[in-house]
């Protein structure tokens, strides 16, 4: 029976049923509903609308009823009702009677389902944040394992300068660590709990909802009953921290499809995380890392979908709100399987530091130390711009890199160069010179390494 029923002389029709029902997704929020009901039943008792004996039966029921959701979720979604709320109390009728429709007295569906889908996103943090800690861990375990290993840095995808591969993990570990910063203030604004807001005016009982909140885990008590049963910021700041991490996942994906290239050869993924080719025996395809890259737009959608659905809605709850869900439901476990899947392509990557380190010496990288050669010794730095540029046409046109030019060459195109300019092309100098805060240089590699274990912990 619908919970709203007695206004209406006949029910809905079936295809209107199909159209509105929510439980095939919103049953997801049944451990949520129960642990909300009880919460509820004991803010009843204590303005005296249940008895002990009424409370301690309702509670007894539903704690049974959320083992037996627990057990077996998917028998909930396919049980027939509108909603999660309606489940819930038809089971609860099945187990203490009318007793059960007692429970709802001042409460709404609109604060109540308000209150399970914040609690549903706070747990759903708690693992992410948890997961996201994981992979850092994994990253800061690569860099130590890589640290004295030389990578080809990239701008415009061209080889710019070399940086130590540990270096390139540690970039990735300040992301992460700007996701997990993201999410816990995400996680901090959405824990105000919205029960005792009623449908929209406040509830006509005097509910000690402080009390309420912080029964259920909050910080407090929602202060505004018309935005608190129509608020889904919480939905978007997830969907928000969700893709913005996302395209971080997805730029480590692409930096490792390209390394595991047969052009780059930098790094080989491990089985566990590759594929074959149905045709091409030879094959060993990045499909995890392909896949984490193509789930990152399913997650946009979601985002974008929910902000155009929030768009001009008026105050206070409306049923386009209904639409909350779904796209979460489906972005958080993305997100998550993502964040997994990354931790396994990083642990079992093996670099190959040959490969990376020829790389490294190629394309004329320590331009810039020829560069700032130049203006140690005085030569302002444009003009010394221009003379390494001349100097990497001539090494280009005869196949050589910088360092493989004569002295006689650099002196032919400026006087100032001696011998001492053979040193400073070397590629440990070019990453030992890049001492300051977050550069590449061993010694700034290593003390990032430390700062943030010392900040995993």
């Amino acid at each position: 029976m619908a919970l709203w029923g007695g206004r209406f002389s006949t029910g809905p029709d079936e295809a209107f049923k199909q159209f509105n029902d929510s439980l095939p997704f919103d049953y997801q929020l049944a451990e949520q509903d129960i642990i909300g009901s009880v919460a509820w039943a004991g803010a009843l008792k204590q303005v005296n609308v249940l008895n002990q004996q009424e409370y301690d039966d309702l509670v007894a029921a539903l704690n049974k009823l959320l083992d037996e959701v627990k057990a077996n979720p998917q028998a909930v979604a396919v049980a027939g009702h509108e909603d999660i709320h309606s489940y819930v109390e038809s089971a609860l009728i099945d187990k203490v009677g009318d007793l059960a429709k007692k429970l709802h007295t001042g409460r709404s569906r609109n604060d109540q389902v308000a209150t399970d889908f914040r609690l549903w996103c706070r747990d759903t943090a708690e693992h992410i944040l948890a997961a996201i800690a994981e992979l850092k861990g994994e990253f800061i375990a690569l860099a130590e394992r890589e640290l004295g290993t030389i990578l080809p840095g990239y701008t415009h995808l061209q080889r710019a300068q070399p940086v130590l591969f540990s270096h390139w993990c540690m970039a990735y570990v300040e992301m992460l660590e700007r996701d997990e910063s993201r999410l816990s203030d995400a996680k901090n604004r959405m824990n105000y709990c919205p029960l005792g807001s009623g449908a929209l005016a406040g509830t006509a009982y005097p509910i000690d909802r402080q009390m309420l909140a912080e029964g259920l885990g909050f910080t407090g008590a929602t202060r505004n009953s018309l935005d608190a049963v129509s608020d889904r910021d919480f939905v978007v700041e997830l969907l928000s921290c969700a893709s913005i991490s996302m395209i971080h996942l997805s730029r480590m994906a692409e930096d490792l499809i390209f390394y595991n290239s047969g052009e780059a050869g930098f790094i080989e993924l491990s089985d566990g995380v590759t594929s074959g080719s149905s045709l091409m025996p030879q094959k060993k395809n990045p499909d995890a890392l392909e896949l984490i890259r193509g789930k990152t737009g399913r997650v946009f959608g979601a985002f974008s979908a929910m902000m155009m659905t929030l768009k001009a809605l008026p105050l206070a709850y409306n049923k386009d709100m209904q639409e909350d869900k779904e796209g979460l439901f489906d972005a958080m476990p993305t997100w998550l399987a993502c964040i997994h899947m990354a931790q396994a392509c990083i642990k079992g990557i093996k670099v190959n530091a040959d490969k990376t380190l020829a790389a490294a010496k190629g394309g004329h990288s320590n331009a810039t130390e020829l560069a700032d050669y130049l203006v140690a010794k005085g030569i302002p730095f444009r003009e010394g711009h221009h003379i390494v540029g001349t100097l990497v046409q001539m090494a280009i046109a005869q196949g050589n890199n910088l360092e493989d030019l004569s002295l006689e060459q650099f002196k032919s195109v400026h006087s100032i160069f001696e011998s001492d300019v053979y040193p400073v092309l070397e590629i440990d100098a070019c990453i030992k010179a890049r001492q300051a805060l977050g550069g590449t240089s061993l010694e700034q590699v290593t003390s990032a390494i430390k700062y943030a274990k010392k900040n995993s912990k």
